[in-house]
C-alpha cells in the first residue's frame, strides 16, 4: 500500500495579519459551519480514488485552524478515518494562534487525535507583534504554550519570523533565547518576505528600516548557533528539531524521492495536491466551493455521504501533468533544502538516469564555488550555499 499526506485548509482568521498573503479571511460562525460541512463532503467524495493509500500525516493549516470548534475538528478527523486508511501512528498537526484555544478546547483537541501543535508566535517582542498585525502578545503565547503542555501535548512547533521592519539583532537573539528556553520539540524560523498587496507592503514608507541581505544572513547564522546550543539540529533550511521530532508532513513536500512519501492531497479552499505526476489546485472561490459541495448535491446512505453526480470534480482547477523534466527540477531544489541533501541513487531509481548525466555542469559550477559538496551518493548545500540557496536552486531548472 502506498502512503500519502493529507492537508486540510481552514481559511479563517480573526483578522488578516499585515504581512499575510495566504488564502484566509475573517468569517461568520455560520460560514465556518457551512465550510466544515462542505469540507467533509469533499473528503467523502474523493475517497474512492485513494483506496490504495495509507494516510501517514494530516495537517490542518490556514488561516487559523484553532478558530474551529474542537467538535468540528473532531468531525473532520472522524470523516477521514471513516473513508481513508489512516495510520494509527499518523502525525496529526493543527496550526494554532495564541489565545484561540483554552484548556477545554486543548483537551478536546488532544482527545480527538491532534498530536502535534504548531503555534504561530513570530516574535517575543510585543511592539514587533503589533507591527505585524498579530492578535496576541508574548504573554498570550506563554499562556497558550504552558496550557498545551499541561494538557499533555508532547510535540509542539513554534513559528518565528526574522528580518522584520525595524528589527535589530538584539531583538532576534532575545526571541530565540526565550523560545529555545521553553524547549519545544520543533522551531521554524523564517525570514519575512514582504509580498505585494499586503498591508505591510502598503505601509513601507512608514518603516524605520528593514534588515538588508547581509543582516538577514547574519540572523540565519545566529539562529543556527543559538538553537544548536539548546539541542536543536537544523534539518531543513528554516527548520530545527529535537532528534526524532522533524515535521513528517513537511518532509513529504521536501523529499520527493524513492523511499519517501511523495504524494499528498489537499482538501478545502485553494488546497494543492500532487499525486504521482499529477498536480491540481482547488478553487479559491468560497462561494463556488460551498456550492460544489452543497448538501443538496449529496444523499445520505448507510450513515455516509455519497456523491450524487459528478459534482466533486468541479472544485478542481489548474490540473496539470508534471513532465519528467519538472519532476527532476523539484527533486533537486526541494531536496536540497534538506541538510542531508539528495541521494544520487534515489535520483537514478526515480528517473532511470544518472544525476551527473543531467546536472554535471551545474554541480561542478557550485562545487567549485564552495556552495555544495557531493560524494558517490549524496549532494548537499554547504553553509555558504544555504546563504545563496535561491540562486543555486535556479540553476537546476532545466
Amino acid at each position: 500500500m502506498r502512503s500519502m499526506g493529507v492537508y486540510l485548509h481552514i481559511p479563517f482568521c480573526v483578522q488578516k495579519c499585515a504581512y499575510c498573503d495566504f488564502l484566509s479571511a475573517p468569517a461568520t460562525r455560520q460560514r465556518r459551519q457551512e465550510y466544515v460541512s462542505a469540507l467533509q463532503r469533499e473528503i467523502a467524495w474523493e475517497a474512492e480514488q485513494y483506496a490504495g493509500y495509507e494516510v501517514k500525516t494530516i495537517f490542518f493549516g490556514g488561516g487559523t485552524p484553532s478558530l474551529l470548534e474542537a467538535e468540528e475538528v473532531a468531525a473532520i478527523l472522524e470523516c477521514l478515518r471513516n473513508y481513508y486508511q489512516v495510520d494509527a501512528d499518523a502525525e496529526i498537526t493543527l496550526e494554532m494562534n495564541p489565545g484561540t484555544a483554552d484548556k477545554d478546547k486543548l483537551l478536546k483537541l488532544k482527545k480527538c487525535g491532534i498530536n502535534r501543535l504548531s503555534i504561530g508566535l513570530q516574535s517575543t517582542d510585543n511592539a514587533e507583534l503589533q507591527m505585524l498585525g498579530r492578535i496576541h502578545t508574548y504573554e498570550d503565547f506563554l499562556q497558550t504554550y504552558h496550557q498545551a503542555r499541561k494538557e499533555g501535548f508532547i510535540n509542539i512547533n513554534i513559528d518565528l519570523m526574522s528580518a522584520l521592519p525595524g528589527q535589530h539583532m538584539d531583538s532576534w537573539v532575545q526571541t530565540l533565547q526565550r523560545v529555545a528556553a521553553l524547549q519545544p520539540e520543533h522551531i521554524s524560523a523564517y525570514s519575512l518576505i514582504i509580498e505585494d498587496g499586503t498591508r505591510l507592503h502598503d505601509q513601507r514608507d512608514a518603516w524605520a528600516s528593514v534588515p538588508d541581505e547581509d543582516e538577514d544572513r547574519q540572523m540565519y547564522q545566529v539562529t543556527k548557533q543559538i538553537l544548536a546550543e539548546h539541542g536543536y539540529h537544523r534539518y531543513e533550511i528554516s527548520n530545527y528539531a529535537k532528534e526524532g521530532y522533524e515535521c513528517r508532513h513537511n518532509c513529504i513536500y521536501w523529499q520527493r524521492g524513492v523511499g519517501h512519501t511523495a504524494d499528498y492531497v489537499g482538501f478545502g479552499l485553494g488546497a494543492c495536491s500532487t499525486m504521482g505526476s499529477m498536480r491540481w489546485d482547488n478553487t479559491d472561490d468560497m462561494e463556488r466551493y460551498i456550492s460544489v459541495f452543497a448538501e443538496q448535491n449529496f444523499e445520505r446512505y448507510d450513515s455516509r455521504l455519497i456523491g450524487n453526480g459528478s459534482v466533486g470534480e468541479s472544485a478542481k482547477e489548474a490540473v496539470v501533468r508534471l513532465f519528467e523534466r519538472e519532476q527532476m527540477e523539484e527533486f533537486m531544489f526541494l531536496g536540497l533544502r534538506m541538510m542531508n541533501g539528495i541521494s544520487k541513487q534515489e535520483f537514478a531509481d526515480s528517473f532511470g538516469v544518472d544525476l551527473n548525466d543531467i546536472y554535471s555542469e551545474v554541480l561542478r559550477k557550485w562545487e567549485k564555488q564552495g556552495m555544495l559538496i557531493q560524494n558517490d551518493d549524496c549532494v548537499r548545500l554547504t553553509d555558504a550555499g544555504i546563504d545563496v540557496s535561491n540562486m543555486v536552486f535556479s540553476d537546476f531548472l532545466l
